[in-house]
């Protein structure tokens, strides 16, 4: 497996993670760089890890793994997409509140655990094509924690003028990934 088509795999991989960046840079008043970089972390940290734990399973799980990964995906992005549009109607009641306080970890966690499971299947595949695993996770990781800082700063930006809306798309947006990919799993859309 060449480099490029390794670049091009991180950079597919990322595309998730990088929306889910968008909507966390939305809901920030101003931008917090710290949290930027441990946003980007989490995502290039689990999309890096994931086809590692891939690899490692290899072709003895490849059907266990395929048969409900897609689910569990779209579960994740359901409940993370649904609690960001709760939360709009929530916080219109407290106006003194400020959008993000601080870092939600067990919310981070789910939600790089969520745009990382496809991850988890490329990995099996590169056991099967004999790929330099390191190299890949470690190119894998890379691009996504550029991608996802890049994506929290963008968020950023147009979150400050369009709080509330921005923060409902975002939630919007993460129900709507879930669905491509249970839609993508079970067949019935190709993209």
């Amino acid at each position: 497996m060449s480099f490029a088509e390794i670049l091009l795999i991180g950079v597919s991989l990322s595309m998730d993670a990088f929306a889910v960046s968008l909507c966390k840079g939305l809901c920030m008043r101003k931008i917090n760089y710290r949290y930027a970089v441990i946003i980007a972390g989490f995502f290039g940290i689990f999309q890096a890890l994931m086809p590692l734990l891939g690899w490692f399973l290899g072709k003895q799980f490849e059907r266990y793994i395929v048969s409900f990964d897609h689910w569990v995906a779209f579960g994740l992005l359901l409940i993370i997409g649904g609690k960001m549009i709760f939360d709009v109607f929530e916080k219109e009641k407290e106006i003194s509140k400020p959008v993000f306080e601080k870092m939600n970890y067990k919310e981070l966690l789910l939600m790089s655990l969520a745009t990382s499971i496809d991850a988890l299947a490329v990995g099996i595949t590169f056991a099967f094509l004999g790929a330099s695993i390191w190299m890949s996770v470690a190119v894998i990781g890379l691009i996504t924690f550029a991608i996802c800082f890049a994506g929290v700063l963008l968020g950023n930006r147009f979150g400050a003028k369009y709080k509330k809306k921005a923060q409902f798309a975002g939630g919007t947006v993460l129900i709507l990934i879930g669905l491509k990919i249970l839609l993508q799993h079970l067949g019935i859309i190709h993209f």
